[in-house]
């Protein structure tokens, strides 16, 4: 078969076309550009989406390459096979990826007869998926596992020339046929018969022991109705005798109601002698607002003692607040004016020295013009003129100093940086003074309004007590009154509480049908008592309920169990059939044996026809350096270095070598099991890429001798096979286009 268009919606790809020549065709792209991707879409294009499920670490084909475009997933495979073009299609249909299929002849349009979407693979290549993905479907690293049918492949082609001949196939259906006859209790046929003999023993034993039981059943029930029948009378004698004590106890409980009531109506005519009370909340609340007035007499004790401590350090602090230089001013202000103060005394200083100046420039002026008064009258009259501005220059600066001198002095100081400390000391004390004031004013309208408080607190509880005791006339008058009204009050509160009480009690009484006589019935009370016949009854009604059950059961199962005879001659069958069981058993044993015997000899058949031809190709693939190969059962490889004695396993080489040994062994196996008339396309995802330069150029000349009767697609992330290839011929460069 030959793949000559390919065209996919599927992962990456989006309506992508890849068309394909014959012999060997070179796919070059980067990583992530989807060159795996169109491996793994015609992979499934031939035999169809599995039916697996995401897993832990693992993706499903279905979630791997679902379209990125969020389109359904479909593709489309033109082929040539057996000289005739056939065009593949899987589609979306019924939510269910790849779920529809076509065949059709390319030329026609008829459908391919008898190919559908499961077996178009092994119709197409003549091989199933197991084999397909061991041989011909070849990734980096891409060692041979076992399956069933590359082995049975493999074994009949290179043996016996027959496909329907597989030990595996073979001696899995006689260890079926003997898991048939024994595995386990759930699934064996001897299993199964060794379980119904126990069980036919087991009813017959159970037979015989139910009828005993039977007959001790009946015993027991007997013996446990005349027991309850016993207990029934000693509980009617308990319950005579509890109505009798009911009746007492409800005379007592009528003499009781009758005297709480008496007591209630002697309170209710005193209550309504004294008139309306306040309910208990308000009189509770007028009690506390008592103890309030009380403890409020004492903080206002407390509060005049306090405003007049803080009246005192009030004016203490006055006092300390009056200065000499400051009186009269506030903190800021004073502070203030000492900066202000010491501004003018530098500016008076500058004045000073300014005028100094102008002193010593007029004075030396006027001494040059009297020594030029000798040539010229002018120049005398000039001399005078500065002699009389230096003078007057030299009063304003000493006018200056003393005004410094005096502004110093009414500080009392020596500098003008002492002001400012003086104003700030006096900010501190005037400051303490405002702080002091106010807390006297606080303590003060404190006390006002608990004075205030007092007196309107007084007022109202008068006029709150005068409502039910006008002859209260102070505070003591008050509590008195709120006493007796709380104590009459509780006294009422108790007569109801008990009136209510004894009512409920004999309520009660008579509810569980007490009465106000006795029958005088002479009862004699039985040793046990009620609790522990009660206790008894239920006991014994419980096993007598058991009893019947058990005899019940016991009886339903005789019945159930059917005909002894029957059983008997049941069990003579399955002992029979038994035999016959394990005679075929030992049988399918021997023969299992027989079996594996002529596996070990098929194996020293075929065996050296896979070694020798996956020794040949690694040899030149490996340039010499590996002359032989051993496969085990499992296909695991041990490759014999040239002139060597010991062959070193696959897994003990080099990742480039191991490589080289399973890309030997896929092209054997393709060689040995793949049809030869129409050879499948030998696809290579990333297969070479552990090979160094010398090996890949052998490793690519074995694939252009293949090519010649073989497709080959060739899939890479570097250009290392370009090179190599660039220039021969039966090899096609290959690209894909995006819809």
């Amino acid at each position: 078969m030959k793949i000559k268009r390919m065209t996919a919606t599927f992962g990456c790809l989006n309506a992508s076309v890849l068309e394909l020549g014959p012999g060997l065709n070179l796919l070059e792209a980067p990583n992530e550009s989807g060159k795996s991707t169109w491996a793994a879409f015609l992979r499934l294009m031939l035999y169809g989406l599995p039916r697996d499920r995401d897993k832990k670490n693992y993706l499903s084909d279905k979630t791997r390459y679902q379209p990125w475009s969020g389109a359904p997933m479909e593709g489309e495979l033109v082929v040539e096979s057996q000289g005739r073009e056939i065009i593949l299609r899987r589609f979306f249909i019924k939510n269910t990826p790849f779920g529809g299929f076509s065949a059709q002849y390319a030329g026609s349009g008829e459908a391919v007869p008898g190919m559908t979407g499961t077996n178009c693979g092994e119709m197409l290549l003549g091989v199933g998926r197991e084999v397909f993905e061991r041989s011909a479907f070849l990734g980096q690293g891409g060692a041979v596992t076992p399956a069933p049918e590359l082995e049975r492949r493999i074994a009949s082609l290179v043996s016996s020339g027959q496909e329907d001949v597989s030990y595996s196939q073979t001696a899995e259906r006689l260890k079926e046929w003997s898991n048939r006859r024994q595995v386990n209790r759930s699934v064996g046929l001897i299993p199964k018969l060794e379980e119904e003999l126990r069980e036919t023993n087991r009813v017959l034993e159970r037979l015989e022991e139910l009828t005993a039981g039977i007959a001790a059943g009946e015993e027991a029930r007997t013996r446990l109705e005349e027991e309850l029948r016993e207990l029934e009378g000693q509980k009617q004698i308990h319950q005579r005798l509890q109505r009798r004590a009911l009746n007492q106890r409800f005379g007592q409980a009528q003499l009781e109601f009758e005297e709480a009531q008496a007591a209630w109506d002697r309170l209710e005519k005193e209550r309504l002698r004294l008139g309306t009370i306040p309910p208990r909340e308000t009189l509770k609340q007028a009690q506390g607002e008592l103890q309030y007035l009380k403890a409020l007499d004492e903080e206002i004790r407390r509060g005049e003692q306090a405003a007049a401590q803080a009246g005192l350090v009030q004016s203490r602090a006055e006092a300390a607040a009056q200065d000499p230089y400051f009186g009269g001013l506030s903190g800021e202000q004073a502070v203030l004016k000492a900066r202000q103060e010491a501004q003018q005394y530098d500016a008076l200083a500058a004045r000073r020295k300014k005028q100094k100046n102008w002193s010593i420039l007029s004075l030396l002026l006027g001494l040059l013009c009297g020594g030029l008064a000798y040539f010229s009258l002018y120049t005398l009259v000039g001399s005078g003129v500065f002699a009389l501005c230096a003078l007057l220059f030299w009063n304003s600066s000493r006018k200056a100093s003393r005004e410094q001198k005096a502004l110093l002095e009414s500080y009392r100081t020596d500098t003008p940086e002492g002001i400012l400390p003086l104003a700030e000391d006096y900010k501190t004390r005037w400051e303490d003074w405002q702080e002091k004031t106010r807390q006297a004013d606080t303590i003060q309208s404190a006390l006002d309004d608990q004075r205030d408080r007092r007196t309107r607190g007084r007022t109202e509880l008068l006029d709150f007590v005068h409502s039910f005791a006008p002859e209260a006339s102070d505070l003591f008058g008050c509590s008195a009154a709120l006493s007796r009204a709380l104590g009459l009050e509780d006294r009422l509160r108790e007569a109801r509480d008990k009136l209510s009480l004894t009512r409920r009690r004999r309520d009660d009484l008579e509810a569980q049908g007490a009465t106000a006589y006795d029958t005088l019935e002479a009862l004699c009370p039985p040793e046990k008592s009620l609790e522990e016949i009660e206790l008894l009854l239920l006991q014994t009604a419980r096993e007598l309920e058991e009893a019947r059950q058990a005899l019940s059961t016991a009886r339903g199962e005789q019945k159930a169990v059917g005909d002894p005879a029957a059983l008997c001659a049941r069990r003579e069958e399955l002992a029979n059939e038994l035999d016959r069981r394990k005679q075929e058993q030992r049988a399918l044993a021997l023969a299992l044996e027989a079996l594996e015997a002529a596996n070990r000899g098929m194996r020293e058949r075929f065996s050296p026809a896979l070694n020798r031809r996956t020794g040949e190709l690694l040899r030149r693939l490996t340039c010499g350096r590996y002359e032989q190969v051993t496969l085990s059962r499992e296909l695991e490889a041990s490759a014999l270095p040239a002139g060597g004695v010991v062959p070193r396993r696959a897994l003990a080489l080099s990742g480039g070598t191991e490589d080289q040994i399973y890309f030997a062994l896929r092209l054997a196996v393709c060689q040995l099991c793949l049809p030869e008339d129409d050879p499948a396309p030998l696809v290579l995802d990333d297969a070479l890429l552990a090979f160094d330069g010398a090996r890949l150029e052998q490793a690519l000349n074995l694939l252009l001798e293949l090519a010649g009767s073989q497709q080959i697609l060739l899939l890479t992330c570097q250009d290392r096979e370009g090179r190599i290839l660039d220039g021969k011929e039966n090899v096609t460069r290959c690209d894909w286009t995006n819809g």
